[in-house]
Formats: C-alpha cells, sequence, structure tokens
C-alpha cells in the first residue's frame, strides 16, 4: 500500500517546553493505522501538525510521498487532509449545516446561498442516516450537546471529501451502537483507498479496527506493531509503562446506600423548538451511592445537569436537598456552598478559563465565600499556596509554574484540575458528566478513584456518560434518559443488552 503521510523527525516546542522530539509516523492508503499514548505523550500535537495547525520547528511532512509545508488548515485541506479535534472547533452561534459549510466544497459553488445551503442540508441528512447520527442540519450548533457537536464535527470532515483522516477521540462521547456505526463506516472508507488515523484510549478498538498501531510516550515515537498479534495488557504496557488498576465490579463492594440526599420530581424545562429537553424527570440521589446515567448524548442530560447546578432557572417540577428544602431559588453560588461539586463534560469551555492561569483556576471556586479576601483584592499568596498543595495532592502534571494558563495543560491534567478545585472540600453531591472524556487509561484510573472515594465518603454521585463501559464499572445503580426523562432503572449487575435497548427506545 501507498504511504499516504509521513511525518519524520518531526520537533515542537511550546512556551519551552518539548512536546515533540524526533518523532516518527507514517499512514498509508488502505488502512486504519492508530495511535496511543498517555495525555501529553504529544499525539495531539503531532496530529495538528499533519493538519495544518501548528508548524514544526523541525522535521519533514510528505502527502503522497512529496514534501509539503502547510501554512494552515486550509492549505493542508486542499491536500485532502481532514482532522476531527478532541475539542471542537464549530462556530457556537451557526447552525450545523452552516458549521459545516465552512470547509466544504459548496461553500464557492454555483447559486445562491440559499440554494446551496439547501443542498448540503440534503447532503448532512443523508451521511448522517448513513452513520446513524441523529443530527438536525438547522439546529443552532450552541443548543446541541457535546456529544452531537462531535458528530457534526465527523460529519463536516467526512463530507469535506478528506482522504487522509484523522480522528482524535471519535468515539469519546457516542454510545456502543453509534462507536460500531462510526467505525464500520471509517474502516469501509479506508478499505475504498483513504488513509485514517485513528488517536484513541480504548483499547478495543485498537484490537477490532486498526491494521497498525504506533505508541507515543513524552514526545517520542516508542514503537509501531500489529494489534492482532500483541495482547491488550502489552499495549497496556507501552502506553504507561507499567500496570495500572481499573475499577470493575469487585470496586463497587460498599456499605449500602444511604438516606435519599437529593429528589428530583416532575423536572420539566420550557420546549424550544417542540418536545422540552427535560420533559418530566423523576430521579432520586442516595448519600454514599454512584447512580450512573446512560443514554445517547442530546437527550436532556446536559440539560439535568445544567438545571440541577442552578445553571438553568427556567424549570418546573421540584429539586429537594435533605437538610435544605427546595433548591429552585438557590444561586450556582449557592448550591457550591452547599457542598455541592460539578465535573461538566466540556472542561475547557465550562470547567476551566484557559487564559487563567492555573492558580486563578483552581482558587475561583472559593472567591465568593472570602477564603482569599475580597474579589477587588485577593490573597493571590494564599491562592497560589493552596494550588500548590492541590496541584500535588492530584498529581497535575505539566505544572512548570502556578502562574502558568491552564489550557497548557494537557486534557488529562486539565480534568485533574478541576478535580482538585470540586474536591477541595468534601462534596455532599457529586455531578459529573463525562468525567473521563478523551482521558488516557492512566488518567481514567485516577479520576474513576476520586469519584468512588468521593461515594464512601457518603456524597451522592450523578455520573452522567455514554460509556457504557464507564458506567457500568462505578455505578451502584443505572438509570436510562431518553427524549428528556428517565425510562429505565436498573440495579447492579445489571444486564448490558437490557441497558442498549432502553437507550434507543423510543
Amino acid at each position: 500500500m501507498a504511504t499516504a503521510l509521513q511525518l519524520t523527525g518531526i520537533g515542537k516546542s511550546f512556551d519551552g517546553f518539548k512536546a515533540l522530539i524526533d518523532a516518527d509516523f507514517s499512514v498509508r492508503r488502505g488502512e486504519v493505522h492508530a495511535l496511543l499514548g498517555e495525555n501529553g505523550a504529544g499525539k495531539s500535537s503531532l496530529m495538528n501538525i499533519a493538519a495544518g495547525l501548528y508548524a514544526p520547528e523541525a522535521g519533514q511532512i510528505l502527502v503522497d510521498d512529496n514534501p509539503v509545508q502547510f501554512s494552515g488548515p486550509r492549505d493542508a485541506a486542499r491536500h485532502h487532509i481532514g482532522m476531527v479535534h478532541q475539542h471542537f472547533k464549530l462556530v457556537k452561534p451557526f447552525t450545523v449545516a452552516e458549521n459545516i459549510m465552512l470547509g466544504h466544497p459548496l461553500a464557492t459553488g454555483e447559486g445562491s446561498h440559499r440554494k446551496r445551503l439547501g443542498a448540503l442540508e440534503a447532503e448532512i441528512r443523508a451521511k448522517a442516516a448513513a452513520l446513524g447520527f441523529d443530527i438536525d442540519p438547522r439546529q443552532r450548533t450552541e443548543r446541541l450537546s457535546i456529544a452531537e457537536q462531535h458528530r457534526v464535527e465527523i460529519l463536516k470532515v467526512l463530507l469535506a471529501g478528506a482522504r487522509i483522516l484523522i480522528l482524535d477521540e471519535p468515539t469519546a462521547v457516542l454510545t456502543d451502537q453509534e462507536a460500531e456505526r462510526l467505525l464500520s463506516t471509517v474502516h469501509a472508507l479506508s478499505r475504498n483507498g483513504a488513509a485514517v488515523v485513528l488517536v484513541t484510549h480504548k483499547m478495543a478498538d485498537v484490537k477490532t479496527w486498526a491494521d497498525r498501531v504506533t505508541v507515543m510516550r513524552g514526545g517520542r515515537t516508542v514503537r509501531t506493531v500489529d494489534p492482532r498479534t500483541v495482547a491488550i495488557a502489552e499495549l497496556v504496557q507501552l502506553t504507561v509503562g507499567d500496570s495500572i488498576a481499573l475499577p470493575g465490579a469487585e470496586q463497587r463492594t460498599r456499605a449500602p446506600a444511604g438516606e435519599a440526599r437529593l429528589t428530583v420530581r416532575g423536572l420539566r424545562s420550557a420546549p424550544a423548538a417542540g418536545r422540552p429537553a427535560l420533559d418530566g424527570v423523576d430521579l432520586t440521589l442516595h448519600a454514599g451511592e454512584i447512580y450512573g446515567l446512560a443514554g445517547v448524548g442530546g437527550n436532556g442530560q446536559s440539560e439535568l445537569s445544567a438545571a440541577l447546578m442552578g445553571l438553568d432557572p427556567a424549570i418546573e417540577g421540584s429539586i429537594t436537598l435533605q437538610d435544605f428544602g427546595d433548591l429552585r431559588a438557590a444561586t450556582t453560588s449557592g448550591r457550591r456552598a452547599l457542598q455541592f461539586a460539578a465535573i461538566p463534560a466540556d472542561r475547557y469551555g465550562i470547567a476551566l478559563a484557559g487564559a487563567l492561569s492555573v492558580a486563578e483556576n483552581f482558587g475561583i471556586g472559593q472567591v465568593h465565600d472570602g477564603r482569599y479576601g475580597s474579589p477587588w483584592r485577593l490573597d493571590t499568596k494564599q491562592m497560589e499556596a493552596d494550588a500548590k498543595t492541590a496541584v500535588a495532592a492530584f498529581d497535575v502534571q505539566g505544572v512548570r509554574q502556578l502562574d502558568q494558563k491552564a489550557a497548557l495543560l494537557s486534557g488529562g491534567n486539565a480534568q485533574k484540575l478541576v478535580l482538585a478545585r470540586e474536591f477541595g472540600r468534601a462534596p455532599r453531591i457529586v455531578l459529573a458528566h463525562s468525567p473521563s472524556r478523551g482521558l488516557d487509561v492512566r488518567a481514567s484510573a485516577e479520576v474513576h478513584a476520586r469519584l468512588l472515594a468521593a461515594r464512601d465518603a457518603g456524597a451522592a454521585v450523578l455520573l452522567i456518560s455514554e460509556d457504557l463501559d464507564e458506567v457500568l464499572a462505578l455505578s451502584d445503580r443505572v438509570g436510562v434518559m431518553t427524549r428528556g426523562r428517565i425510562v429505565a432503572e436498573f440495579e447492579q449487575p445489571a444486564d448490558r443488552q437490557a441497558i442498549g435497548q432502553a437507550m434507543v427506545s423510543r
């Protein structure tokens, strides 16, 4: 098979930190080549260079054996390279179709803009149907869940006609069925001559779909192997350098759940267009319990999390906190004072302010309670001292200085910073939405261990995730959310097939 894309001796630094050191990678036409590595190993940086987002400081890029230098993503797209990023590149006020048109040939085609947009909407519906995605081309992107936005990114690259596809964690927020359809489609594209790079942490996807796998560690290429000839345990060993204990059924052993800590009845949101996002949610969270909420993204999970945290007050129904009462009048800061902890699905867009420092992102959670003095005259020394202690306690790697921007942290370390802030004071309620999305095996295990520890300390934990493996590994009870309501509940050990069936019921 001919080599479609080859990167040789690539070097790249950020703020004095060497992210890539003499890194090599190649993908052939007709193959799916997986790229493995811990968060911060350099995978995304290397692929961002291949997609024209970054310029390498050393090394060479070849496309179809011809040396190239990209001036930007559009230049890479002219060489038929398309990348689906883990952190999305969408214009929130635009519709789905308008976002996809930005990189589509119809953007500069003949006819009126309205006619071209209509033709693209038809293409989107057809491709979405083939992939099993439920996407409205006319919906504004800002109203979509994280999972739905991910599907838009995938459609955007496929419809733009890319023949070298780079997929960064494409199944991180997809259900089993959606992931199966997507990877089956991607595999078929490769067999029709496309070259596919699959950046992932899911070893099962690598074993099932990849023809080759390259492992990176510390910005360097470690090894390229045939995944059919190595066991998952060996791939994990190559990736992280040592064995990782993953949470399983045996770690659900615990004392019986306590009293009802948070009770939700008849929660309903105002309809935006047709059916309301929340359409009569009934839910009870118990102290000392992890309640896992499974479901296809876009069925009200994000709206439920926002309502419970007080971000969306325009709701009907009741939310009652043990020993407090009705929460509807409580603000978000008021709920934080009541020992609510929140881990949003969008860690860079909502959980962290990338332009602020690590210390500021940590301390912002306690500014309103006066720990650092007045908001107009902060005690930055105390804030930095607390942040230093938390960074060490939660093993947040990549923090060279506390005043460095949080945006420079890798996904796993950014998530650990969020956990350090949210679990800095023992929470009574934990709202965790897709907490291990895009994280490597080690970082995922650490996040899961923190959730289990919070449960064991008596917190009531709501775990919302499209990753059914994560739900089954951590949850004491499992609920399924469809079309704005919880349609089924299961005690552990739960039947995976029954849960999957409930997820697609209408």
